[in-house]
Order: C-alpha cells, then structure tokens, then sequence
C-alpha cells in the first residue's frame, strides 16, 4: 500500500496547493476559471489523443474492460434512480448531483493514479478506460437532467448538443478512431499533442484544488451521504465482484478500481450550472469526496493490491 500512497501525494500536494493559492486570492477567480476551461476544451482532450491513438488496443483487454464498465455504470445508476424514486425529502435538482456525485469520475485524478502507481502501461490503459467511460457518463447524466434539470433542459435538443459538443468525448473519439484505423499521429502531430496535453494533469489537479468549497458543505450532509456511499462503497465492491467474475486482473483491474473510487467530477459543477442543477450541494458533495477520496483510495488499495 506504501507505492500508492506514495503515488497519492504529488496529487494531494498539488490539489491542496490549489486550494491554497485560490485561498489567497493569488489568481483572480476569472483566471482559474480561465484555468479550469483550457484545460478541459484543449489540454485533457490532447491528452487523450495523443494516449489512445498511440496505443494498439488489439493486445489490451479492452472487451471486458468495456463490459465491465457498462456494467457498473448501468447498475449503479438503475439503483440510484430505483432509490429517488422511493420516499425522499430530495428535490429533483438535488437528485440531479447526488447523481453526478455517484457516477461520475475525476479524470484527472485517476489518470494521475494510474500513471503514477503502474507507469506508461497504467495511463495507457486508464486512458482506454477513460474512452469508453466518458461518454457512458455524458450520456447518463445529461439524460437525468432532461429528466430532472430545468425545464428549459428537458428537450432533445439540449441532449444532443451536451453530447456532440462534449470536447472529452470528441477527444476520445478521435484518438480511438486514430488507434483504430491505425493512422496514429502522423509526423509532428505526435508532438504536439503531448506538449499539450502534458499540462493537462497538474493543471487540472490545481484547479480541482482552486473549486473546492468547504463553507458549502454544511446543509448538504444527505447528498453528500448518498452519493459518497455510491462512490466510495457500492462501485468499488461491484467492480471486485465483476472482475473476479469475468477474470480481470492484473493492471487493466487496477485502473478500473482506481477509476471507480476517484471522487467525482469538478465538471459536474458545470454541467449543474448549465443544465439547472442544485449547485450548493454539487460544489459540497465535489469538495467532500475530494477529501475523503484520499483516505478512503489507500484503503481500497492495500486491499486490492495486498
């Protein structure tokens, strides 16, 4: 467990030192938000490209990485539905984050974890996991705020746009289109795809660090719950059991766990913003899974990886 711990604390360091630098005011909020929407529309999307287009995915077990994956998210979101849908003081825009704080995944962070923990075969394989993840979840969660967003959200249309525009989703079909057809990237593109999309981690570590909001937490403790419980116990004990049943082991189970436990996303609060969701208890259960994140991954990690 003392490797991943180790791999933990550059991330950690780097998320607090966000915190901190926002804290005291040493960038202006309009830059971090700058900060925040480079890296998403430029460098992540160049980071997936240049991962997964220079990867041959023929040797990787990337069917049952891909069943795998359609099948916790799948299950995990019937259940959470099946679970709003019981008695609850939960309003609809609430549901909305407990959602995305049970499904969703911070890139970010995992891709830093796998990276950092099992070198160039774990980014690579977290970034085939992150391809077939990223528009599962878009697709889920845009899907329960046409349900339950704002009323302006419930149309196909705004459904349709939040997924064709999505630049992860754009990024990781490119780059699986590249690998697929083995064009990869051509000359100097290689290049520049990963003196791109190299900033991509530590700047978005940072700025996970700059969005959280510990005075929101208060008044959110059931959200947070819900979701938390989701995230940190429900998916991970569903991946064990489903990789014990199809036989994933090794590397390509490891990043499919590491994935599963990471907090959720700091997108989610901009998909919240954008689609009506409740964005108190979204900035509340970002920031709280965040840090229990880092107490509750070591855990899972000593007994996965004992």
């Amino acid at each position: 467990m003392i490797h991943f711990v180790n791999a933990l604390i550059p991330i950690l360091v780097l998320i607090a030192l966000g915190y901190l630098l926002n804290k005291a005011k040493f960038l202006s909020a309009q830059t971090w938000a700058g900060i925040e929407k480079l890296t998403y529309f430029v460098m992540f999307p160049a980071l997936l490209i240049n991962t997964l287009a220079s990867q041959q995915i023929d040797g990787a077990p990337w069917p049952t990485m891909l069943l795998i994956i359609f099948l916790v998210l799948t299950i995990t979101s019937a259940t959470l539905i099946a679970l709003h849908l019981l008695p609850n003081n939960d309003s609809p825009a609430e549901f909305t984050s407990i959602f995305q704080g049970g499904v969703r995944f911070n890139t970010y962070i995992a891709l830093s974890i796998s990276g950092a923990y099992f070198g160039a075969e774990g980014l690579a394989l977290a970034s085939i996991g992150a391809g077939f993840m990223i528009p599962m979840i878009n697709f889920l969660c845009v899907g329960v705020f046409v349900f339950y967003g704002k009323k302006e959200a419930r149309s196909a249309k705004v459904f349709i746009k939040q997924l064709v525009m999505n630049p992860l989703i754009i990024g990781c079909a490119i780059g699986a289109l590249l690998s697929i057809t083995g064009i990869g990237l051509p000359g100097v593109t290689l290049q520049i795809t990963e003196i791109i999309g190299r900033a991509a981690l530590p700047l978005g570590l940072l700025a996970v660090g700059a969005a959280l909001r510990p005075e929101l937490v208060k008044g959110h403790f059931s959200a947070i719950v819900k979701s938390s419980v989701v995230q940190f116990l429900f998916k991970p004990v569903l991946i064990l059991v489903l990789c014990f049943a199809f036989g994933l082991e090794g590397v390509a189970a490891g990043v499919l766990l590491i994935a599963f436990i990471s907090p959720t996303a700091s997108s989610a609060y901009i998909l919240a913003r954008q689609l009506g969701g409740d964005l108190e208890s979204m900035a509340s259960i970002i920031t709280l899974q965040t840090l229990i994140a880092f107490l509750v991954m070591p855990l899972w990690a000593w007994y996965w990886f004992m």
